[in-house]
């Protein structure tokens, strides 16, 4: 058989798509969008790549429109969970040992088919089944995903790369070997990208994986699945079931060969499974990796020589874009009094033209949440604020679900800067302002650090270097991707690493090396080529 040292195709982000008036592109999507609109699908679970159903059928709707049907998936139980783990583990030994070329064209070829033949139908299931935009699905289950794929081939190759120095008569090489056991993929609802990239990362490196998406998830999860599919992933290597929670940890947690999990979801169900791990220490053949991303109540500060219209707009992208449902949202903001005017004009001013409705109609900026759950959840603050003597409602404060779950981007203002809003996560389109005296910016500095658990995003609006210098250093710890004169959100892979610390994760940083190192157990191969036959050392010689 042939070998070489082989170069991957150089990794470049995704371009994305406008899907502006009168281009291919948003006519080919509408067109997906009505096609998958006009029929109902029935979506199995993938267990060692058979398509597997279950007689308990569950519905899959829009966000923005409850009553309309998607499709059917099919619940499984804890069968399937230990099924998946019996694939996983089956296939294992030869998907490991399968050369790491061959399994970085699989996800090479993943990444093709998504930004070609896919675009249409993923970003089209992303719109429909999140209730996200055009260009919010565009730059989520097109790009981001595509961009994750091929990043992360990259970055497997630099990792094999890296050797250790060899003295003279002796070849010291390090081999990156997959996770003893089985992966779990524990992921979300609110990025297609985090549910393909969570699997995709370690299964890369030759781990085999069980896969729980979010059931309001489900509808693209399936669609990522056929690519995978398509990419050439063999059968046991990523393993999708659909469960509840407690099913599936009952088993995974208490298995002997569970190696790990990969998790995005929220901070008091990761602190639970780690807890759980900790319980069940003693069952595993190696300690697992814990890798999670969270929760964050990420911020925007402001200096007072800072543009207010470019405060204003940080906040309204920042903080209603995917109607707050980022965990990197702007969810809090610290306003100098200087400035507190020219901001809640301007920001009122956008919020008047936002449109809301469906993601069907490309004009309307601002979707439904989630689901019922999270849209009760969301109400609930925003009727406590109402009642609140310390809080004012700048703009927004109404909901509806009669059709879907909307909730109007809703701006409050607070006297008390550790009022529940500023403090706890919300995950949806609401934002609490904080005005503060301009003299006092290095003590809002503080309290911005010391207000809330978490530390995943933050931003720092200023024009004064001096004034930027100080929050840099004084929110050192409050936001693992920190943002100047921009906002929160947006991160992209390759350029900004995404991970916090704190309340907010294990900070592994999707979307770089950092985060497949995660993934593999080095073992370290020391070859000597003479081997020494006396055990004398010249020191013991005579004098």
């Amino acid at each position: 058989m042939a070998t070489g040292f082989f170069n991957v195709p150089v990794a470049k982000n995704e371009p994305i798509n406008s899907y502006a008036p009168g281009t291919k592109e948003r006519a080919s999507l509408q067109a997906a969008i009505a096609e998958a609109r006009s029929k109902q699908v029935d979506i199995p679970m993938y267990i060692n790549g058979e398509e597997v159903r279950t007689d308990k059928k569950l519905p899959l709707s829009p966000p923005h429109d409850h009553q309309h049907i998607l499709g059917y998936f099919s619940e499984g139980d804890a069968s399937h969970v230990q099924a998946s783990i019996d694939a996983a583990m089956a296939a294992k030994k030869d998907w490991a040992a399968m050369s790491w070329e061959n399994r970085a064209a699989i996800f090479l070829k993943a990444a093709e088919l998504i930004a070609g033949p896919y675009r249409d139908k993923i970003n089209a299931a992303t719109m429909l089944g999140q209730s996200k935009n055009a260009f919010q699905a565009e730059i989520d289950s097109a790009c981001e995903i595509v961009d994750f794929l091929r990043f992360n081939v990259q970055y497997m190759t630099e990792i094999y790369k890296q050797q250790p120095d060899s003295a003279a008569g002796i070849w010291n090489r390090v081999e990156q070997r997959p996770l003893e056991g089985f992966v779990f993929a524990l992921t979300p609802f609110n990025f297609t990208a985090i549910a393909g990239n969570l699997p995709t990362a370690p299964a890369m490196m030759g781990n085999t994986v069980v896969w729980k998406p979010a059931y309001t998830q489900i509808y693209s999860a399936n669609v990522l699945m056929e690519v995978f599919n398509e990419a050439g992933v063999p059968p046991g290597v990523i393993n999708l079931f659909y469960v509840d929670g407690p099913t599936a940890g009952d088993i995974i947690f208490k298995h002997k060969d569970f190696g790990g999990i990969h998790f995005t979801g929220s901070t008091a169900v990761f602190q639970h499974i780690w807890k759980t791990i900790g319980e069940n220490i003693f069952n595993y053949r190696s300690y697992p990796r814990i890798v999670g991303e969270t929760g964050g109540k990420d911020f925007i500060m402001v200096h007072k020589s800072a543009y207010a219209k470019q405060v204003a707009t940080a906040i309204t992208r920042g903080a209603f874009e995917f109607q707050g449902q980022k965990c990197s949202a702007a969810s809090r903001a610290y306003i100098p009094a200087n400035l507190w005017e020219d901001v809640k004009k301007y920001v009122q001013e956008d919020l008047k033209t936002f449109k809301m409705g469906g993601t069907e109609d490309f004009s309307n900026f601002i979707n439904a949440v989630i689901d019922e759950k999270s849209f009760d959840k969301i109400a609930k603050y925003i009727d406590n604020a109402k009642a609140s003597d310390k809080v004012e409602v700048i703009a927004g404060g109404n909901y509806d679900k009669s059709k879907g779950y909307f909730i109007e981007p809703t701006v409050l203002l607070t006297t008390d800067p550790k009022y529940t809003t500023m403090c706890e996560e919300i995950f949806g389109p609401v934002i609490t302002i904080y005005v503060y005296e301009p003299e006092d910016y290095e003590a809002t500095l503080k309290l911005v650090d010391e207000t809330s658990p978490y530390a995943l995003t933050g931003a720092i609006f200023s024009q004064d270097r001096y004034a930027l210098e100080v929050a840099v250093k004084a929110l050192e710890q409050s936001a693992g991707n920190f943002y100047i004169n921009d906002k929160p959100t947006g991160a992209v892979v390759g350029q900004q690493p995404f991970g916090g610390a704190r309340g907010s994760g294990t900070n592994d940083k999707a979307g770089s090396m950092i985060n497949l190192l995660r993934w593999v157990s080095p073992r370290l191969i020391k070859e000597t080529f003479v081997s020494p036959e006396d055990y004398r050392y010249p020191f013991l010689g005579e004098d």
